[in-house]
Protein backbone atom coordinates (compact mmCIF):
# COMPACT_ATOMS: atom_id res chain seq x y z
CA UNK A 1 0.00 0.00 0.00
CA UNK A 2 1.22 3.47 -0.60
CA UNK A 3 1.56 6.32 1.66
CA UNK A 4 -1.12 8.16 0.29
CA UNK A 5 -3.13 4.90 0.94
CA UNK A 6 -1.73 3.89 4.24
CA UNK A 7 -3.12 7.28 4.95
CA UNK A 8 -6.52 7.66 3.62
CA UNK A 9 -7.31 4.06 5.12
CA UNK A 10 -6.12 5.58 8.78
CA UNK A 11 -8.43 8.13 8.22
CA UNK A 12 -11.01 6.14 7.52
CA UNK A 13 -10.62 3.86 10.47
CA UNK A 14 -10.45 6.81 12.37
CA UNK A 15 -13.80 8.65 11.64
CA UNK A 16 -15.12 4.66 11.80
CA UNK A 17 -13.98 4.41 15.65
CA UNK A 18 -15.35 7.72 16.33
CA UNK A 19 -18.45 6.98 15.26
CA UNK A 20 -18.83 3.61 16.56
CA UNK A 21 -17.70 5.08 20.06
CA UNK A 22 -21.09 7.13 19.64
CA UNK A 23 -23.18 4.15 18.06
CA UNK A 24 -24.69 2.66 21.10
CA UNK A 25 -26.18 6.19 22.60
CA UNK A 26 -27.31 7.24 19.22
CA UNK A 27 -29.02 4.05 18.73
CA UNK A 28 -30.67 4.73 22.68
CA UNK A 29 -32.06 7.48 21.83
CA UNK A 30 -33.34 7.01 18.58
CA UNK A 31 -35.44 4.25 19.74
CA UNK A 32 -36.70 6.18 22.37
CA UNK A 33 -37.78 8.65 20.02
CA UNK A 34 -39.39 6.42 17.89
CA UNK A 35 -40.25 3.13 19.57
CA UNK A 36 -39.04 0.71 16.62
CA UNK A 37 -35.63 -1.19 16.22
CA UNK A 38 -35.56 -1.11 12.85
CA UNK A 39 -36.56 2.92 12.66
CA UNK A 40 -33.74 3.61 15.29
CA UNK A 41 -31.22 1.16 13.18
CA UNK A 42 -32.34 3.40 10.38
CA UNK A 43 -31.45 6.58 11.83
CA UNK A 44 -28.28 5.37 13.44
CA UNK A 45 -27.00 4.69 9.59
CA UNK A 46 -28.11 7.73 7.97
CA UNK A 47 -26.22 9.10 10.51
CA UNK A 48 -23.10 7.28 9.49
CA UNK A 49 -23.30 7.90 5.87
CA UNK A 50 -23.81 11.73 6.58
CA UNK A 51 -20.81 11.37 8.78
CA UNK A 52 -19.02 9.91 6.31
CA UNK A 53 -19.95 12.28 3.49
CA UNK A 54 -18.78 14.80 4.95
CA UNK A 55 -14.83 13.90 4.15
CA UNK A 56 -12.11 14.36 5.59
CA UNK A 57 -11.96 17.94 5.48
CA UNK A 58 -15.47 18.38 6.39
CA UNK A 59 -15.22 15.67 9.41
CA UNK A 60 -11.79 17.67 10.64
CA UNK A 61 -14.39 20.84 11.66
CA UNK A 62 -16.18 19.47 13.77
CA UNK A 63 -15.19 20.30 16.89
CA UNK A 64 -17.33 18.07 18.75
CA UNK A 65 -18.36 14.81 16.83
CA UNK A 66 -20.16 13.49 19.77
CA UNK A 67 -22.53 16.43 19.53
CA UNK A 68 -23.04 16.34 15.70
CA UNK A 69 -24.29 12.60 15.82
CA UNK A 70 -26.90 13.43 18.45
CA UNK A 71 -27.79 16.37 16.68
CA UNK A 72 -27.71 14.70 13.10
CA UNK A 73 -30.03 11.42 15.13
CA UNK A 74 -32.15 13.24 16.85
CA UNK A 75 -33.30 15.42 13.77
CA UNK A 76 -33.47 12.44 11.49
CA UNK A 77 -35.62 10.59 14.26
CA UNK A 78 -37.96 13.80 15.01
CA UNK A 79 -38.15 14.22 11.17
CA UNK A 80 -39.64 10.17 11.16
CA UNK A 81 -41.75 10.73 14.48
CA UNK A 82 -43.79 13.65 12.57
CA UNK A 83 -44.23 11.76 9.58
CA UNK A 84 -45.11 8.56 11.86
CA UNK A 85 -47.85 10.65 13.80
CA UNK A 86 -50.65 9.73 11.92
CA UNK A 87 -50.55 6.18 11.80
CA UNK A 88 -50.00 6.14 15.46
CA UNK A 89 -53.08 7.77 15.83
CA UNK A 90 -55.08 5.57 13.48
CA UNK A 91 -53.74 2.68 15.08
CA UNK A 92 -55.54 -0.09 15.96
CA UNK A 93 -55.83 -0.63 19.61
CA UNK A 94 -53.10 0.76 22.30
CA UNK A 95 -49.85 1.13 20.66
CA UNK A 96 -46.88 -0.57 22.35
CA UNK A 97 -42.88 0.17 21.52
CA UNK A 98 -41.69 -2.82 19.68
CA UNK A 99 -40.27 -4.80 22.38
CA UNK A 100 -36.36 -5.64 22.80
CA UNK A 101 -35.19 -8.19 24.96
CA UNK A 102 -32.32 -6.77 27.41
CA UNK A 103 -31.22 -10.00 29.17
CA UNK A 104 -27.48 -9.13 30.78
CA UNK A 105 -28.13 -5.49 29.06
CA UNK A 106 -25.34 -3.64 31.52
CA UNK A 107 -27.26 0.00 30.54
CA UNK A 108 -30.66 -1.64 32.16
CA UNK A 109 -28.67 -1.22 35.42
CA UNK A 110 -28.14 2.52 35.08
CA UNK A 111 -30.77 5.57 35.53
CA UNK A 112 -31.52 4.90 31.40
CA UNK A 113 -33.19 1.57 32.80
CA UNK A 114 -37.02 3.16 33.36
CA UNK A 115 -36.72 5.07 30.43
CA UNK A 116 -36.47 2.01 28.44
CA UNK A 117 -39.97 0.28 29.84
CA UNK A 118 -43.00 -0.29 27.73
CA UNK A 119 -44.95 1.59 30.04
CA UNK A 120 -42.60 4.92 30.29
CA UNK A 121 -42.78 4.72 26.26
CA UNK A 122 -46.22 4.23 26.10
CA UNK A 123 -47.03 7.53 28.02
CA UNK A 124 -44.74 9.27 25.61
CA UNK A 125 -46.56 8.08 22.83
CA UNK A 126 -49.01 11.13 24.10
CA UNK A 127 -46.27 14.08 23.76
CA UNK A 128 -45.96 16.13 20.44
CA UNK A 129 -43.32 14.88 18.68
CA UNK A 130 -41.46 18.20 19.51
CA UNK A 131 -42.41 17.33 23.34
CA UNK A 132 -40.74 14.23 23.05
CA UNK A 133 -37.40 15.13 21.61
CA UNK A 134 -37.44 17.97 24.11
CA UNK A 135 -37.85 16.13 27.20
CA UNK A 136 -35.81 12.66 26.36
CA UNK A 137 -33.03 14.77 24.85
CA UNK A 138 -32.95 16.83 28.68
CA UNK A 139 -34.68 14.57 31.04
CA UNK A 140 -33.21 11.44 30.05
CA UNK A 141 -30.28 11.92 28.05
CA UNK A 142 -28.60 15.26 29.90
CA UNK A 143 -28.24 17.62 26.69
CA UNK A 144 -27.90 20.76 27.09
CA UNK A 145 -30.97 23.06 26.14
CA UNK A 146 -28.49 25.00 23.66
CA UNK A 147 -28.27 22.38 21.73
CA UNK A 148 -31.81 20.61 22.08
CA UNK A 149 -33.05 24.28 20.91
CA UNK A 150 -30.64 23.92 17.80
CA UNK A 151 -32.20 20.16 16.75
CA UNK A 152 -35.86 21.54 17.35
CA UNK A 153 -35.85 25.08 16.21
CA UNK A 154 -36.51 26.37 19.18
CA UNK A 155 -35.19 29.24 21.51
CA UNK A 156 -33.35 27.87 24.74
CA UNK A 157 -36.60 29.06 26.87
CA UNK A 158 -39.03 28.02 24.83
CA UNK A 159 -37.30 24.42 25.11
CA UNK A 160 -37.00 24.75 28.69
CA UNK A 161 -40.77 25.55 28.55
CA UNK A 162 -41.57 22.61 26.38
CA UNK A 163 -39.47 20.36 28.73
CA UNK A 164 -41.43 21.43 31.79
CA UNK A 165 -44.56 21.22 30.44
CA UNK A 166 -43.40 17.82 29.28
CA UNK A 167 -42.38 16.70 32.27
CA UNK A 168 -45.69 17.85 34.09
CA UNK A 169 -47.58 15.39 31.91
CA UNK A 170 -45.15 12.20 32.08
CA UNK A 171 -45.23 12.24 35.80
CA UNK A 172 -49.05 12.74 35.98
CA UNK A 173 -49.19 9.37 33.65
CA UNK A 174 -46.17 7.83 34.32
CA UNK A 175 -47.25 4.40 36.30
CA UNK A 176 -50.83 5.17 35.47
CA UNK A 177 -51.24 3.98 31.94
CA UNK A 178 -55.53 3.84 32.49
CA UNK A 179 -55.39 4.33 36.54
CA UNK A 180 -52.39 2.38 38.19
CA UNK A 181 -51.51 4.41 41.14
CA UNK A 182 -47.05 4.85 41.06
CA UNK A 183 -45.40 2.12 43.34
CA UNK A 184 -41.41 1.85 44.04
CA UNK A 185 -40.68 -0.73 41.85
CA UNK A 186 -38.40 -3.84 43.58
CA UNK A 187 -34.54 -3.23 43.34
CA UNK A 188 -34.15 -7.15 44.06
CA UNK A 189 -33.94 -9.28 40.69
CA UNK A 190 -34.69 -12.78 42.40
CA UNK A 191 -37.58 -11.22 43.92
CA UNK A 192 -38.42 -10.34 40.34
CA UNK A 193 -37.44 -13.49 38.93
CA UNK A 194 -39.43 -15.50 41.63
CA UNK A 195 -42.59 -13.18 41.06
CA UNK A 196 -42.03 -14.09 36.99
CA UNK A 197 -41.77 -17.70 37.64
CA UNK A 198 -45.10 -18.19 39.96
CA UNK A 199 -46.93 -15.90 37.10
CA UNK A 200 -46.02 -18.21 34.71
CA UNK A 201 -46.85 -21.34 36.28
CA UNK A 202 -50.00 -20.10 37.58
CA UNK A 203 -50.96 -19.15 34.17
CA UNK A 204 -50.35 -22.33 32.59
CA UNK A 205 -51.85 -24.48 35.36
CA UNK A 206 -54.38 -22.01 36.10
CA UNK A 207 -54.07 -21.79 39.66
CA UNK A 208 -56.83 -18.46 39.09
CA UNK A 209 -56.68 -18.05 43.10
CA UNK A 210 -52.47 -18.21 43.06
CA UNK A 211 -52.57 -16.03 39.80
CA UNK A 212 -55.07 -13.24 41.55
CA UNK A 213 -52.91 -13.19 44.67
CA UNK A 214 -50.06 -11.93 42.67
CA UNK A 215 -51.82 -9.31 40.76
CA UNK A 216 -52.31 -5.66 42.47
CA UNK A 217 -56.01 -4.74 42.97
CA UNK A 218 -55.39 -2.01 40.28
CA UNK A 219 -53.38 -3.76 38.09
CA UNK A 220 -54.04 -2.86 34.07
CA UNK A 221 -53.64 -5.38 31.16
CA UNK A 222 -52.75 -3.43 28.10
CA UNK A 223 -52.44 -5.84 24.64
CA UNK A 224 -51.49 -4.37 21.23
CA UNK A 225 -52.09 -6.96 18.45
CA UNK A 226 -52.08 -4.23 15.41
CA UNK A 227 -54.46 -4.53 12.89
CA UNK A 228 -54.29 -8.18 11.88
CA UNK A 229 -54.60 -9.80 15.53
CA UNK A 230 -57.22 -9.88 17.73
CA UNK A 231 -56.66 -8.53 21.50
CA UNK A 232 -58.53 -6.17 23.71
CA UNK A 233 -58.92 -2.45 22.07
CA UNK A 234 -58.98 -1.05 25.77
CA UNK A 235 -56.75 -1.41 28.96
CA UNK A 236 -58.58 -4.35 31.02
CA UNK A 237 -58.46 -3.07 34.90
CA UNK A 238 -58.88 -4.86 38.04
CA UNK A 239 -57.42 -7.77 39.39
CA UNK A 240 -60.99 -9.66 38.88
CA UNK A 241 -60.89 -8.97 35.27
CA UNK A 242 -56.89 -9.65 34.10
CA UNK A 243 -56.93 -13.03 35.92
CA UNK A 244 -60.23 -13.95 33.75
CA UNK A 245 -58.72 -12.57 30.58
CA UNK A 246 -55.62 -14.61 31.28
CA UNK A 247 -57.12 -17.69 32.46
CA UNK A 248 -59.16 -17.68 29.18
CA UNK A 249 -55.39 -16.78 27.12
CA UNK A 250 -53.89 -20.17 28.90
CA UNK A 251 -56.94 -22.33 27.98
CA UNK A 252 -56.60 -21.44 24.26
CA UNK A 253 -52.77 -21.72 24.41
CA UNK A 254 -51.17 -23.41 21.35
CA UNK A 255 -50.31 -27.25 22.93
CA UNK A 256 -46.31 -26.53 21.24
CA UNK A 257 -46.27 -23.23 22.92
CA UNK A 258 -42.59 -22.80 24.10
CA UNK A 259 -42.69 -19.97 27.21
CA UNK A 260 -39.20 -18.58 28.05
CA UNK A 261 -38.95 -15.76 30.85
CA UNK A 262 -36.37 -13.02 29.83
CA UNK A 263 -35.99 -9.15 30.63
CA UNK A 264 -38.22 -7.35 28.17
CA UNK A 265 -37.38 -3.49 27.97
CA UNK A 266 -36.03 -3.53 31.23
CA UNK A 267 -38.76 -5.55 33.28
CA UNK A 268 -39.68 -8.87 34.10
CA UNK A 269 -41.11 -10.75 31.01
CA UNK A 270 -42.21 -13.63 28.67
CA UNK A 271 -41.92 -14.82 25.11
CA UNK A 272 -43.83 -17.23 23.79
CA UNK A 273 -42.79 -18.78 20.86
CA UNK A 274 -43.59 -21.53 18.33
CA UNK A 275 -41.34 -23.19 15.90
CA UNK A 276 -38.27 -20.80 17.68
CA UNK A 277 -40.59 -17.13 16.46
CA UNK A 278 -42.15 -15.58 19.23
CA UNK A 279 -45.41 -14.96 18.80
CA UNK A 280 -46.08 -13.00 22.13
CA UNK A 281 -43.86 -10.75 24.41
CA UNK A 282 -45.02 -10.03 27.92
CA UNK A 283 -43.64 -7.39 30.30
CA UNK A 284 -44.63 -7.11 33.85
CA UNK A 285 -44.47 -4.29 36.03
CA UNK A 286 -44.19 -4.82 39.55
CA UNK A 287 -44.10 -3.04 42.73
CA UNK A 288 -42.24 -4.83 44.37
CA UNK A 289 -44.68 -7.77 45.56
CA UNK A 290 -47.18 -8.00 43.13
CA UNK A 291 -47.93 -6.97 39.10
CA UNK A 292 -49.24 -3.88 38.90
CA UNK A 293 -49.39 -3.62 35.15
CA UNK A 294 -49.07 -6.21 32.40
CA UNK A 295 -48.22 -5.37 28.84
CA UNK A 296 -48.62 -7.73 25.70
CA UNK A 297 -47.00 -7.40 22.57
CA UNK A 298 -48.80 -9.82 19.70
CA UNK A 299 -48.55 -7.40 16.67
CA UNK A 300 -46.44 -10.24 14.61
CA UNK A 301 -44.83 -7.16 13.08
CA UNK A 302 -43.14 -5.53 16.36
CA UNK A 303 -41.86 -9.34 17.07
CA UNK A 304 -40.15 -10.02 13.54
CA UNK A 305 -36.67 -8.56 14.77
CA UNK A 306 -36.55 -9.36 18.67
CA UNK A 307 -33.40 -8.72 19.28
CA UNK A 308 -31.42 -9.23 22.48
CA UNK A 309 -30.14 -7.18 24.00
CA UNK A 310 -29.83 -3.41 21.89
CA UNK A 311 -27.08 -2.65 20.13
Amino acid sequence: MTDDGATRASVAATAAATFEAERSRLHAVAYRMLGSVADAEDVVQDTWLRWHRLGEAGRAEVRLPAAWFTTVASRLALDRLKSAQRQREEYIGPWLAEPVLTDGDPAVATELAESLTLGFLAVLERLSPVERAVFLLADVFGEPYAAIAAIVDRSDEACRQIASRARRRVREQHRRPAGATRRPASSDPSHRDDLVHAFAAACAFGDLDGLRRMLADDVVLVSDGGRDVHAARRPVLGAHRVTRLLANLAKRMPADTEVAVHAVNAEPGLVLSRGGRPWMVMALETDGGRIVAIRMVINPAKLRRLVSPLP
